[in-house]
């Protein structure tokens, strides 16, 4: 599959949205990095034998996803927000 993804990055841009619904909530911008990341991550992951670093891109995109997915949520984590000053040592 990586070889095949950076020969043809559009391929995976193209296969994202069928394997993986929730991408429909990214900004394209989003999707562009979110693929390339995809593959970067998966050829890295193939070298050394462990998959866990691809779940964790899936796990961090599909999070980026929700908050585009969600209006209230999106304004709350991108809009202006009060400064409560500094935060007490404990």
């Amino acid at each position: 599959m990586p070889g095949i993804a950076r020969r043809n990055p559009d391929l995976v841009r193209k296969v994202l949205p069928s394997a993986l619904p929730w991408v429909r909530f990214l900004p394209t911008a989003d999707v562009d990095t979110m693929s390339d990341e995809f593959v970067a991550t998966t050829e890295a992951a193939a070298a050394v034998g462990n998959t866990t670093p691809v779940s964790q891109l899936l796990v961090e995109w599909r999070h980026t996803a929700e908050i585009h997915a969600d209006p209230d949520l999106y304004r709350a984590l991108t809009g202006p927000r009060d400064d409560f000053g500094p935060v007490a040592r404990q």
